[in-house]
């Protein structure tokens, strides 16, 4: 369904039961908090049975509630302010334990990410980046330490990367001002997505290099001006940005190019098994002066 989910529940008002306008009510009211819930808490907090919110998700055109409520979370995915992050995390932790919950949900959107992960699209951002003439990696805000940390690995491995280090959009284009086609840009970004890496992907596209969008949906604007896509699930409902699926993926993305460039990976740890060795040499000989 394409549509406006909140479009459609409010142009189908006329037609719902008592119930389901108890429950259409609620999400066109808070729908930053319904997204979020199960079927059993949303009848619960309208006082409907939970099959009354499964019957009402097929009124209104999902195969089930888990399809309506995915609907909801992609509409808001890049609306919700940090204290509507703050409110939705309050209401799903309630009184539970916050060690457990947060390290649970860390654990199914990894898994979640291992099921839905495109294999193909991961085989083609690993080939594109290992035959890459130059790398460039953005991510700001939380993002940025991704960006560091990939680049920290692709320094070991290439001798072309550049980490796009930015507080504003006109350093973004003066760092890729030699971009085009042979190079490849890694754009990093989860909601509340960056308009920085946003613009810095259509530039870099606009110029024919291939575009990588490390990201968490379809939706995501980062993917209309990527070649590739690698997607990882993240939680924008807290106002801590989950960023553990999306490190995942990244550490598989450099093993998987580390074994393609195994060869050049050996030579470079040899030479810097060289260099400590020598400077830990350096410092026993000026020890003893």
């Amino acid at each position: 369904m394409s549509k406006d989910i909140l479009s459609v529940i409010q142009s189908n008002m006329a037609t719902f039961s008592k119930g389901q306008k108890l429950i259409a009510n609620f999400i066109l009211e808070s729908y930053d908090k319904a997204a979020f819930m199960t079927a059993s808490k949303l009848g619960k907090t309208v006082k409907v049975s939970e099959s009354t919110v499964v019957r009402f998700a097929a009124e209104l055109g999902y195969d089930g509630y888990p399809a309506m409520q995915k609907a909801l979370q992609e509409m808001i995915r890049s609306k919700l302010t940090t204290i509507q992050r703050i409110e939705v995390s309050n209401d799903r932790i309630g009184d539970h334990d916050i060690l457990s919950m947060v390290m649970q949900s860390d654990v199914e959107k990894i898994h979640m990410t291992m099921d839905e992960m495109n294999r193909e699209e991961f085989s083609q951002s690993v080939d594109a980046i290992v035959n890459a003439r130059h790398i460039y990696i953005l991510g700001v805000r939380s993002a940025a330490a991704l960006a560091s940390f990939l680049g920290f690995y692709f320094n070991l491995i290439f001798e072309q990367v550049t980490i796009v280090h930015t507080t504003s959009i006109s350093e973004v284009f003066e760092q890729l001002l030699r971009i085009g086609p042979g190079d490849v840009i890694i754009g990093i970004s989860f909601p509340r997505y960056s308009r920085r890496t946003v613009t810095a992907m259509q530039f870099a596209h606009d110029r024919g290099a291939t575009a990588i969008a490390l990201t968490d949906s379809e939706t995501s604007p980062l993917v209309q001006y990527s070649t590739h896509r690698l997607l990882a699930k993240s939680d924008m409902a807290s106002f801590v940005d989950s960023l553990v699926a999306p490190l995942s993926l990244i550490n598989a993305l450099i093993v998987s190019i580390g074994r393609k460039k195994n060869e050049d990976l050996s030579k470079t740890f040899a030479d810097l098994e060289r260099i400590w060795d020598e400077y830990e040499v350096y410092e026993k000989v000026e020890a003893s002066h």
